[in-house]
């Protein structure tokens, strides 16, 4: 009776149980938190997460730097799940990381890895090693109070990697 309580405890563990970061976190085309920015995640851990993928699956990361307070980020966001080009390529040659920023968390240790953000959001492209390759300003990929899809894309395009 003892071992039958102790192996249902233990399905019962297991079962509820989490599942191991890179399965949580790593979804098809992207890392965990690409849905918003939360200043609970662990940014480190996302982006570390993502290197791994991004090295198993032969894509680059994303990191998108913002916060939900941010108008512009919120733009972004929309102009990827309103424009199916976009998010299908981007998906398909990157894994997106959503870094917050916010007065809550400002992830001042991971992102004093890399340029200084003028200004939000901020796109960073990391080989499948983390190795910087691209820091991004999105004013410069903006058209009147949106982001440009054309320009998005060719931005997706010029830094995926050659296939």
């Amino acid at each position: 009776m003892k071992l039958g309580l102790l192996l249902c405890a233990i399905q019962l563990a297991a079962f509820l149980a989490p599942p191991p970061l890179a399965a949580q976190d790593v979804r098809a085309g992207a890392a965990a938190g690409v849905e918003r920015f939360d200043p609970a995640r662990d940014a480190d851990a996302d982006i570390r997460a993502a290197v791994a993928e991004a090295a198993r699956s032969g894509r680059r990361v994303l990191l998108d730097v913002g916060g939900e307070w941010c108008i512009w980020c919120r733009r972004l966001d929309t102009l990827f799940t309103t424009h199916d080009d976009l998010r299908t390529f981007r998906d398909a040659h990157y894994v997106v990381v959503k870094v917050n920023w916010s007065p809550e968390n400002k992830n001042e240790r991971v992102l004093s890895r890399y340029p200084k953000v003028a200004g939000y959001p901020h796109l960073f492209v990391l080989d499948a090693d983390g190795t910087l390759l691209r820091s991004e300003n999105t004013g410069e990929l903006e058209k009147g109070k949106g982001h440009d899809p054309l320009k998005v894309m060719a931005f997706l395009k010029q830094w995926a990697r050659a296939d």
